[in-house]
């Protein structure tokens, strides 16, 4: 699937939690997740994957795509905002997190938990249709 661009994304990366890919023209991580309830080791699998991917290729933008995803248990709710995201600033730079919302209301809660819990440093927005998203990554610098 291309989003950003004519240019083709890359497949990096699969597990249980779902795919990720890189789309060099846009600069942007695109995270799809699987529609199955996820245990907390293939999570911290699937986000270290992320922060190599941001690592080696120097992206700071980050399209979630949550689809059908379960909500987040809160242990990793409590690595995410604890753990990850802080190291993902820290190391990596990470500075924009598109998401684009679940259809299911309690994924949507683990969402804002996740959101209002982060440090700051790391600009999150929340939208219903990748085009929105999209338009969002497109015009932030970085």
């Amino acid at each position: 699937m291309t989003l950003f661009s004519q240019a083709p994304e890359t497949l990096y990366f699969q597990n249980v939690a779902g795919r990720l890919y890189y789309q060099a023209g846009a600069q942007v991580v695109r995270l799809a997740w699987a529609g199955e309830r996820i245990a907390l080791p293939a999570i911290q699998e699937y986000y270290e994957q992320v922060l190599a991917l941001m690592l080696s290729t120097g992206t700071h933008k980050i399209l979630s795509h949550h689809g059908q995803r379960a909500p987040l248990p809160g242990p990793a709710q409590e690595w995410l905002t604890g753990n990850w995201i802080p190291r993902a600033i820290a190391q990596a730079g990470v500075r924009y997190c598109a998401i684009v919302e679940g259809a299911d209301p309690m994924h949507r809660l683990s969402t804002q938990s996740v959101v209002s819990a982060s440090p700051s440093g790391l600009q999150f927005r929340r939208f219903a249709e990748l085009s929105e998203a999209d338009a969002w990554l497109r015009q932030v610098r970085g």
